[in-house]
């Protein structure tokens, strides 16, 4: 009878590279994961990992049985949340993954409320800018900003975000304020690099597309705005990274007379994972602290911008 204690030996194996690593992550002595796979292998009828002394291979045993594993793995964790949820209590691992701007500015705070209500949950969260596939990376969740339209997933809306044109006023000061998209082509743009650069606005007739010169090209989000704080051009970037810039004056709106194409969070998880107890728990816990409509839509309070602008002074 094979034990599940064996595939998740090989599971934490292929993963981590070594069985070395893999004793590390489980906490576990490396024989003990030597002989979970081996008893694998035996019940299996199959050897699984190819071991040498500079690396371990997947056989073609191994390749087959891999998805498999993934799969007995996140239905035992699945039963067990499911299982604690009915009692009352939500416990295990959750695995998240999320833009690296994000996470800094918003979801750390929002992370600490939730994990305050669900103490028992084990959250391991990876902050990464470029594409990570929900549905084969490996997590049980990944935040995204922007469209989806991936049939291998199920979307859950957290919160809505507009897109601004800012810069700094000093930029403006010598580069002159655009007044319309056509003057846009004209100034310099500081572009996120993992998209193809073009800025979408719309308007009575459709889309209009926008393709400044680009100063800099960058993934990440607060390095854009950072940069656009120093003068070196204009930036269009979602509310969230830039509400407090403009709060305290380092960043100014841009009106061009027409809107930029918004954008909404979603928390996004494989379609054949299920909506797992954590996972809408974590959802619904985002949505709270997050706000509808969000906080970094909203306008500051008289109060704080005093606040803030005292301490920039």
């Amino acid at each position: 009878m094979m034990k599940l204690d064996g595939v998740a030996a090989f599971f934490a194996t292929v993963e981590a590279g070594s069985i070395s690593a893999a004793s590390r992550r489980l906490g576990l002595a490396k024989s003990v994961v030597s002989e979970r796979l081996a008893e694998l292998e035996r019940t299996l009828g199959a050897t699984l990992i190819q071991r040498s002394t500079r690396k371990l291979t997947l056989t073609n045993s191994g390749q087959t049985f891999l998805p498999r594993a993934q799969r007995l793995l996140r239905e035992a964790e699945e039963a067990s949340a499911e299982l604690a949820a009915s009692s009352g209590k939500l416990a295990g691992p959750l695995r998240l993954s999320a833009p690296v701007g994000f996470g800094i500015l918003h979801l750390t705070p929002a992370l600490t409320s939730f994990l305050r209500g669900h103490p028992e949950i084990e959250v391991s969260l990876e902050l990464d800018d470029s594409f990570v596939d929900a549905a084969t990376g490996g997590f049980d969740a990944v935040l995204r900003h922007g469209a989806i339209g991936d049939g291998r997933l199920i979307a859950r809306r957290l919160a809505t975000s507009r897109r601004l044109l800012v810069a700094a006023p000093e930029y403006l000061e010598r580069a002159g304020r655009p007044a319309s998209l056509a003057e846009l082509e004209y100034h310099a743009g500081i572009l996120y690099a993992n998209r193809a650069g073009d800025w979408r606005f719309g308007g009575p007739s459709g889309w209009t597309v926008v393709r400044p010169r680009a100063s800099l090209r960058v993934n990440n989000g607060l390095v854009m705005r950072d940069a656009a704080a120093a003068g070196l051009g204009i930036a269009l970037l979602p509310t969230f990274f830039v509400h407090d810039a403009i709060a305290n004056g380092s960043l100014v709106e841009i009106d061009c007379g027409v809107q930029a194409e918004g954008a909404e969070l979603f928390l996004t998880y494989p379609r054949d994972h299920g909506a797992t107890a954590k996972i809408r728990a974590l959802a619904e816990s985002l949505r709270t602290s997050f706000g509808d409509p969000p906080y970094w839509e909203r306008p500051p309070r008289a109060d704080l911008l005093e606040v803030v602008r005292a301490g920039a002074s």
